[in-house]
């Protein structure tokens, strides 16, 4: 099997560095029967009190957090415009969004709107974000937290995780195990924690993806883990590769490795792209 779509990308304007006509491009170039655009959506109301948010906003990439539904459409209804403006006829385009998973009470409520509203094709659901004790951290500040905080917000990141499949309001999970991209979560002592969250997802049949954008010399491994990995193949959970590209080069990077490291742990119900299409029905 070779994966002939690709569906987790971001473009200029929020946190990619080129063009959704440059992507299209790119996959188009490679092959790919389809490309899906899914910028972040991470709308919080105090999302801008964060301590990340400042240091996004100088990197220039704080276009990928809103504090409110009308901020968010100010940012999605033309840049949805823009892609459905795109023609490629030997590659699908479909309109995506990576959601962050919040338990604030406004936060469902507007991003059911927005999901009315912008109709996407498919929505990944993520976990960038913890928020304790009146707090929003993302995984640096919870590197940098003192050990007995830090233990306690990986605790939190896994029931978020766990919660975020029961919720059903996602296609599939992205890079569960992302505290690992700051080298977080990697001892034996978390495995409890992520047999809970495996047990969710398969539970209530949520696909996953594995992230193959991060090999690299901290990780020498996707997303998630072959630990993971094989927790999700003893559950049969669908899963699909995803390269997470934020540049043109990085678009079906690793495909092979990622598919072939799945199947040495267990891992062997790949999603279609019309299994794919399916689920994203059941959430609308």
């Amino acid at each position: 099997m070779k994966q002939r779509f690709t569906l987790h990308t971001h473009t200029v304007g929020f946190d990619g560095e080129d063009t959704a006509r440059d992507m299209v491009s790119r996959a188009c170039h490679l092959g790919f029967k389809t490309i899906g655009i899914s910028n972040h959506f991470i709308l919080h109301p105090e999302i801008n009190q964060a301590k990340f948010y400042h240091y996004a906003k100088i990197g220039g990439y704080g276009a990928i957090y809103s504090a409110s539904y009308d901020e968010a459409m100010g940012r999605f209804v033309p840049h949805y415009d823009e892609l459905s403006a795109i023609i490629q006829p030997r590659t699908q385009i479909l309109r995506g969004l990576e959601v962050d998973f919040f338990y604030h009470p406004r936060w469902e409520r507007e991003y059911l709107r927005a999901v009315d509203t912008l109709k996407p094709d498919y929505v990944i659901g993520a976990c960038h974000i913890v928020e304790h004790d009146g707090r929003l951290y993302n995984i640096h500040d919870i590197k940098n937290a003192n050990a007995d905080v830090r233990d306690k917000l990986l605790d939190l990141y896994w029931q978020k995780v766990a919660d975020a499949a029961a919720s059903g309001l996602f296609t599939w999970l992205a890079h569960i195990d992302l505290p690992k991209k700051v080298g977080l979560g990697r001892e034996q002592k978390w495995s409890d924690h992520e047999a809970r969250a495996i047990e969710s997802i398969s539970a209530n049949k949520t696909p996953v993806e594995i992230n193959t954008r991060f090999f690299k010399p901290y990780c020498y491994e996707p997303y998630p883990s072959p630990r993971i990995m094989q927790m999700m193949g003893a559950k049969n959970i669908p899963v699909l590769l995803s390269d997470d590209a934020h540049r043109v080069s990085q678009i079906g990077g690793n495909f092979d490795i990622a598919q072939r490291m799945a199947h040495e742990n267990g891992v062997n119900n790949f999603l279609t792209m019309q299994k794919i299409l399916d689920f994203s029905n059941k959430t609308k």
